[in-house]
């Protein structure tokens, strides 16, 4: 009991670890004078690099669930590079993490982890925020930048889903060829234009710690928490993103996108504190049937 425990806590520090590592893409990609597929491309070049590194000798199996984790990852990061340059940050990563919804839906089918009917009250005002937001973006970058970021919600949860799925094999295996195909996919676009300087440290931060090392963290997370957690605890992404952006470049989103990114943000926090007072209550009923 207590080693389940201490190995589920340790799973929670890395998710957030992972979180606040993620929440510095909004402005780091911003940074950048470069094309957004581009950056996607070099960012994951980097981070396919360190991985391999921590991997070795990485386990290829082609298993349905190593591939489709890796076809999502690559979905994800690309359309999240291309939400953040059309959009606001915070319009991109709030609208993002819409992924709850899809991993609430397809999990009990997917992966046998049952949603709870809280959780369902939890996606509807989910929902209800999402809605928000395009009560400020009506200009037509405003609006394909949306879009973009929420088909990058669905990806981000069937990464999860995959990923999650693999919880006693390796999941690492599917970020390391996410990013050597989003690489791939993207190299066209490095060519005609060369970064600077600036740019080019931004992109070695971004590949090394913002996406390699919170990717090997939250692989090693997953396995020990449920794929719902696995997409709510990291609630301080949404919330550290925009706020970054605002203190280095002064971009504030709009105030319909505020009131729909507190709805979002409280609601997911709101589910994943009554998940944690239910387990504690829940563990410490069976300590006492044990003494």
């Amino acid at each position: 009991m207590n080693t389940i425990l201490s190995e589920r806590n340790k799973a929670v520090i890395f998710l957030i670890t992972a979180a606040v590592l993620w929440s510095f893409g909004g402005l780091f990609i911003k940074l950048v004078s470069w094309n957004p597929l581009a950056i996607a491309g070099m960012r994951s070049a980097i981070a396919s690099v360190l991985i391999f590194m921590v991997l070795r000798r990485p386990k290829i199996t082609w298993s349905f669930p190593q591939t489709g984790g890796a076809v999502a990852y690559a979905a994800t990061v690309i359309l999240y590079v291309a939400a953040n340059k059309l959009t606001t940050a915070a319009n991109a990563i709030l609208l993002q993490y819409t992924a709850p919804i899809y991993v609430a839906l397809f999990g009990a089918w997917f992966l046998n982890e049952r949603t709870r009917v809280f959780d369902w009250i939890v996606i509807f005002f989910v929902i209800a925020g999402m809605t928000l937001f395009f009560f400020d973006d009506l200009a037509v970058g405003g609006v394909l930048g949306n879009a973009l970021a929420i088909l990058s919600g669905i990806s981000f949860a069937c990464v999860v889903l995959f990923m999650r799925k693999q919880k006693n094999e390796s999941p690492l295996e599917s970020v390391f060829l996410g990013n050597v195909l989003t690489a791939l996919i993207c190299m066209p676009f490095m060519f005609g234009s060369i970064p600077d300087l600036n740019s080019w440290a931004v992109l070695i931060f971004l590949g090394i710690f913002q996406l390699g090392l919170s990717y090997i963290l939250y692989s090693a997370a997953i396995k020990h928490v449920t794929a719902l957690e696995a997409i709510l605890i990291p609630v301080l992404e949404p919330i550290l993103n925009p706020i970054w952006v605002f203190m280095a470049i002064g971009e504030m989103p709009g105030p319909w996108s505020l009131v729909g990114g507190f709805i979002v943000v409280v609601s997911v926090t709101a589910r994943c504190v009554l998940t944690t007072l239910e387990k504690e209550s829940a563990d410490m009923g069976a300590e006492n049937c044990l003494q």
